[in-house]
């Protein structure tokens, strides 16, 4: 059994968030990311939502309380995967919880017509400026784009033809986030929502020519 830290719950979106120092705690702005991913969710294909870089898994919790779906969450922090376990019972969730890396957790055979993710987007450089919060939480590598890099991927991968992503990036990273996913084939940005504090950016899947019209 791990060691408990001191909580505190969060209220988010009506949801009951528990949090701790190990994680990152929950940003009241990223609730935009639930709804505009619950948008998505009702007129999405069938099959389960999967949220990338989950953390206590706020996020894609409220997502599929205001549109309900079987839910997949994926983090490397064994704290964090905790945590997100006793806030999906807590708010009567049911979740599948995969701990570990998330290209190692997830099958090649596994599609989702709607991915959430909030990769880590601040460069490694600027990391000091956030002190409250935990270091591997937040710290993207050297551009603060290695993690969107690799939940790109994985979109790419795992979204289901005619699926929708909802990324959450840096305020300044959409112009060079918009170039990584043109090096995607069949992905594309849709939207872009500018916030606060970050920027949401719709990434799609386009039908391939051969499935039109079947």
């Amino acid at each position: 059994m791990r060691p408990a830290a001191a909580s505190r719950v969060h209220d988010f979106g009506g949801l009951a968030i528990r949090y701790d120092d190990r994680v990152l705690a929950p940003r009241d702005w990223t609730a935009a990311q639930s709804h505009w991913a619950a948008e998505l969710i009702r007129r999405a294909p069938p099959g389960p939502v999967l949220e990338l870089c989950a953390g206590v898994g706020h996020i894609g919790l409220l997502a599929v309380q205001l549109a309900p779906r079987p839910l997949v969450c994926v983090d490397a922090n064994p704290a964090a995967c905790d945590l997100l376990r006793e806030n999906a019972r807590t708010n009567d969730v049911r979740v599948d919880v995969r701990e570990g890396s998330m290209e190692v957790v997830l099958h090649p055979a596994e599609q989702f017509p709607v991915i959430v993710a909030d990769p880590p987007w601040v460069e490694h450089g600027q990391v000091e400026r956030y002190p409250d919060d935990p270091v591997s939480a937040i710290d993207g590598g050297a551009d603060g784009l290695d993690l969107v890099r690799l939940c790109l991927a994985l979109i790419a991968d795992h979204l289901t033809s005619a699926g929708s992503a909802v990324l959450q990036v840096g305020p300044t990273q959409v112009p060079e986030v918009r170039r990584l996913v043109a090096a995607h084939d069949q992905l594309s940005v849709v939207e872009v929502r500018e916030l606060s504090r970050g920027a949401l950016l719709r990434v799609d899947r386009t039908i391939p020519a051969g499935e039109l019209g079947s």
